[in-house]
């Protein structure tokens, strides 16, 4: 009889490229995904002739000779998926206002135009821009993300610090406060104010803003053409080809241990999988405090799943509009002048997504445009327990209003419609079991972002986690890099060199 597979649930980002890691180091593997197709919060689905992206954003490091092209390399993504370079971030205009700033990557351009904006600001904007320079030079986008911590010696560490000695001191100090804090303290212009914190989120550390601006400065963020579809399905297909199983429609509801070690896991259907070791690449609080029954955590771990923020939740709305919009930004923010009601809150900005750098989102002459905002888990998720009718008309509300809202920015959308899609947190959490519905893992606070989280549990042998839950701000790489960490910690267990 054969020796059992190394099982790994869930097919996202990390558990492809668990799967594809442990392949390549000769381990029989097994996905369980509890979807109907891969890619976990990394989603993408087609209404009628378009493809609705809820997924990826940008690709960082997508650039021949970058480490984490490599990366890309190794699993079947490069050279096969093409990008586009992103030559602008994102835009915002506010409504009520009507002050506009592109954030492009030329960055002289971009601290004129603040400066100019927020003169009284200039040493603050001086401040910002040098240090987005240096990351463009010098930024993580270079480096690779090392071996697991589980395997860092002190000379590892050393090594680390001496690749990113160039950029270092912004990891302390002004550089290291959330950016809501940052402009807080260092500004009262109220357009630097907005802007600034939602760059990205207002509670990642100034730092993480710098490095993005460095990265796309640098040319090392892209738009992938096919979208969050094309990048899952060749990794699946770098899986299948090297000889990996996966099962969809399949969820995993126990991890089966025997002497303090996993040996299997048990479907929801009741069937029992025996397995060599088990990697989990599925929603972290599912997979220790359900899957494993909230054994074998230490004081931190349960402290950080108690109190640790994780990303809000969205609404995506998609309109599938028989329209092209070119030279408009693929990506804009705008500031409300009249709030939307919803989930009881006021939405006072919305994101604004053109899928108008690719073809490959919309039939001829047409395009994707997708808004979306914050809101709460448990509006939408009781909701559709209560009264799936309301829930419906809910969503048919919130949908008219944003088209009216997008109509004086777009003259003439609404009457170009041709498919709406309205994505809850409810639907996000039913098709991949992320906690609370959230579209990623552990908000990327100063204090997530600099943790190490560990990838194995005190006294639990052959088992380890992959995927957003270990890498705190999540993101296309890291997921990846988390899945090879896996497997290097299962090779050293079982005394195999890691390739």
């Amino acid at each position: 009889m054969p020796p059992p597979p190394l099982v790994v649930i869930g097919a996202g980002l990390a558990g492809l490229a668990t799967g594809c890691y442990a392949r390549l180091n000769g381990y029989t593997t097994r996905i369980f995904e509890h979807h109907s197709q891969p890619g976990g919060v990394v989603a993408a689905w087609r209404r009628g002739d378009y493809l609705i992206d809820g997924g990826i954003h940008f690709l960082i490091g997508y650039r021949p000779g970058q480490p984490i092209y490599e990366l890309y390399r190794e699993l079947g993504i490069a050279p096969t998926l093409r990008a586009v370079p992103m030559e602008t971030y994102v835009s915002f205009l506010d409504e009520r206002s009507g002050r506009a700033l592109a954030v492009t990557a030329d960055l002289d351009r971009l601290e004129a135009d603040l400066k100019q904006a927020s003169p009284a600001a200039s040493a603050v904007i001086a401040e910002i821009l040098e240090g987005a320079r240096r990351f463009a030079t010098h930024g993580l986008g270079t480096l690779e993300m090392g071996r697991p911590a589980e395997l860092t010696g002190p000379l590892d560490r050393l090594r680390s610090f001496w690749a990113m000695r160039h950029v270092l001191r912004y990891f302390s100090g002004w550089y290291a406060l959330p950016v809501s804090d940052y402009v807080q303290r260092r500004t009262g212009d109220p357009w630097l104010r907005w802007v600034l914190p939602n760059l990205f989120l207002p509670e990642v550390p100034l730092w993480f803003i710098l490095m993005l601006l460095g990265e796309m400065a640098a040319g090392d963020l892209a738009l992938p053409e096919g979208g969050s579809r094309e990048l899952v399905e060749l990794l699946e297909r770098r899986y299948r080809d090297l000889g990996g199983e996966v099962h969809y429609n399949t969820t995993v509801a126990e991890i089966l241990v025997e002497g303090e070690r996993a040996v299997g896991v048990r479907l929801a259907d009741g069937t029992i999988h025996r397995a060599a070791a088990v990697v989990s690449a599925a929603d972290g609080r599912a997979t220790l405090f359900g899957m494993l029954g909230g054994r074998y955590l230490d004081d931190q771990l349960k402290m950080r799943y108690q109190h640790w923020p994780r990303f809000r939740p969205l609404v995506m709305i998609n309109f599938g509009i028989r329209r092209r919009f070119t030279g408009e930004p693929w990506l804009r923010v705008l500031r409300l002048a009249r709030p939307l009601r919803v989930a009881g809150r006021d939405v006072e900005d919305l994101a604004v997504r053109l899928f108008n750098y690719s073809d490959r989102f919309a039939p001829p002459g047409s395009t994707v445009v997708q808004a979306s905002f914050e809101t709460k888990w448990s509006f939408w998720n009781d909701l559709q327990a209560e009264d799936r009718a309301r829930y419906d008309a809910e969503k048919a509300r919130v949908a008219a209003e944003v088209l009216s809202r997008l109509e004086p920015h777009y003259p003439g959308i609404g009457a170009a419609v041709e498919v709406t899609d309205v994505a809850t947190p409810y639907t996000t959490w039913r098709y991949t079991l992320n906690d609370r519905g959230a579209f990623e893992g552990w908000l990327p606070t100063p204090e997530a972002l600099m943790a190490t989280m560990p990838r194995t549990l005190p006294g639990l042998e052959g088992f380890a986690m992959a995927g957003q839950w270990v890498v705190p701000g999540g993101g296309v790489p890291p997921c990846l890099y988390s899945g090879r960490h896996a497997v290097e910690i299962l090779c050293r267990r079982d005394r195999r060199p890691f390739r």
